[in-house]
């Protein structure tokens, strides 16, 4: 069973119409999924998410910076007010819905060793103290330590065009969870981490995994990064459960990331890390949204993300209540299926393969002095 976590209420998570965040983005991925009729199955069902008790934000975040939320006003000391993080009306309930999505859904999956979707999910930059890069609860984290009391071996793995910063942080020391991150090089956005140096410390060293992109990485380059690196971590730390954040900010389109993926080198990695989790932790997956700023690409990707999970494919052809209802929100054409991916010119592509290969090369060279990987 695929358990799907959205709630219209998830459209109260708003920054503000100038910010890059629309919420809408999960009215309209969840509309299509409903439209497409893969919610009419047996094996699919929508839950409604609640909110995160304290008690479950205290797993991760202090006390004080969970106040400091809860005041709705600026203070700079805890991230709040600054321009990624604004202060807006009923900011804490909406926080604690997105985490309780995530949160139970990883109780349901230790209930019923089953596997969820919180499209809702994946806001990977929030730390103990500190609201960041869009994220108020780290609903990843809270996850993971819901996960943590029954299993003992956790692989994270997390597609965002952005460096999983916040859950490398919170789980840095941390041999049970293993974090993989694949996203475009700290050299060039935000947050400015996630090289390959960052192998985590003590007990933790060699359970992060970092995978720099290079500017402009194209699907050839995603699915070489994926292929020589990601099966063989699998491999090695043979995961009782998979959590993976599905950002989609990797996309040609996004405004806020200089990568040119495809929805089918999208696709492809979604399938690959269905197929792993099914290969070594029996298909146990809980999926999770993240970024994505494209409007006409969310909804397509989190849908190939869903359907994947229940083992089908997305037609190529749009239900068309729901391409008129994308252009009345929208005000343009959705995007159609497959689409055409952006020519890089060869001195592009040079650049692209040379610094890939120095981070391929790096990358193996430190597994197999910390942890005899490759």
């Amino acid at each position: 069973m695929i358990y799907l976590y959205y709630t219209d209420r998830f459209l109260g998570y708003n920054f503000g119409p100038e910010h890059p965040l629309n919420p809408v983005r999960l009215r309209l991925a969840y509309t299509l999924i409903e439209d497409f009729g893969f919610l009419d199955c047996d094996d699919a069902k929508r839950v409604e998410p609640r909110p995160a008790s304290e008690e479950d934000l205290l797993l991760i975040h202090t006390r004080e910076y969970i106040d400091a939320v809860k005041t709705e006003e600026p203070d700079l000391a805890f991230g709040l007010g600054i321009d990624d993080n604004p202060v807006f009306k009923g900011m804490y309930s909406a926080a604690r819905l997105l985490a309780g999505g995530s949160i139970d859904a990883a109780k349901l999956m230790i209930e019923q060793d089953c596997s969820a979707f919180n499209i809702g999910g994946g806001l990977h930059h929030a730390m103990p103290t500190q609201a960041s890069g869009f994220c108020i609860f780290n609903d990843i984290a809270l996850a993971i330590c819901i996960l943590k009391r029954k299993f003992k071996r956790i692989l994270y793995i997390d597609i965002d065009g952005h460096h999983g910063d916040g859950v490398q942080n919170i789980f840095y020391t941390d041999p049970r969870v293993l974090k993989i991150s694949m996203h475009e090089s700290g050299r060039y956005i935000f947050p400015g981490t996630g090289f390959i140096d960052e192998v985590g410390e003590h007990d933790g060293r060699g359970y992060s995994v970092n995978i720099p992109m290079p500017m402009y990485a194209t699907d050839e380059a995603y699915r070489r990064a994926f292929e020589e690196i990601i099966p063989m971590l699998f491999e090695w730390f043979k995961p009782e459960v998979v959590v993976a954040q599905f950002g989609v900010d990797t996309h040609y389109s996004d405004p806020l990331t200089s990568l040119n993926l495809t929805l089918d080198g999208y696709g492809y990695l979604v399938h690959r890390i269905k197929d792993l989790t099914d290969k070594y932790a029996s298909g146990r997956l809980l999926a999770l949204g993240g970024g994505g700023y494209s409007m006409m690409v969310v909804p397509l990707a989190w849908t190939i993300v869903f359907q994947t999970m229940r083992g089908g494919r997305v037609p190529e052809f749009l239900p068309p209540c729901w391409s008129e209802m994308f252009t009345n929100f929208v005000g343009q054409e959705p995007l159609s299926l497959p689409d055409v991916p952006i020519k890089v010119g060869e001195e592009t592509q040079k650049r692209i393969s040379a610094e890939l290969n120095e981070t391929l090369l790096g990358l193996k060279k430190l597994l197999s002095e910390i942890n005899g990987i490759f």
